[in-house]
């Protein structure tokens, strides 16, 4: 039997579309406190933590069903940032991220971050510009998300 690589921390970086959606895929059904979102204007940064489920693991290893790891997040080239479907202030307010997604609309380019129950971040950028790093070690998740089908955003 193989032994696993010591160390399987995500790192990843976007800088087009093609590769924010490969952070989309990882980041999808993360949980993010609303107290874990931060803009940062005079650096024009914007960044969050999330407890992200461990999707590229694949088939669960046989001591563990399911992982779950901390993750830092930053994107950069910000200029606004804005919310909706949820107060800023409500810090304990848990949120699940289900896609992250680039657009352009009258001329302004965006980072879309897509959570469940209609909560939305915008983010007006410059350029795509995204980090993501596993902080610390993953543990053990009690289930696997799972979507509706018919389930639409």
């Amino acid at each position: 039997m193989a032994a696993e690589p010591a160390n399987l921390s995500l790192k990843l970086r976007a800088e087009d579309e093609e590769d924010l959606s490969v952070i989309s895929a990882c980041l999808q059904d993360s949980l993010v406190l609303v107290g874990d979102l931060a803009y940062f204007p005079e650096e024009k940064r914007f960044m969050l933590v999330a407890n992200r489920f461990l999707w590229e693991r694949g088939k669960p290893r046989p001591a563990v069903a399911h992982e779950r790891a901390l993750a830092g997040v930053v994107f950069g080239g910000v200029e606004a940032v804005t919310y909706r479907g949820f107060q800023k202030g409500d810090r304990e307010r848990l949120l699940c991220l289900l896609a992250a997604r680039y657009e352009v609309d009258a001329g302004k380019a965006a980072i879309i971050l897509e959570f469940s129950a209609g909560a939305i971040v915008r983010l007006e950028v410059t350029r795509i510009d995204c980090r993501v790093k596993d902080l610390g070690e993953p543990w053990p998740a009690l289930w696997r998300p799972a979507h509706d089908i018919g389930e639409t955003i």
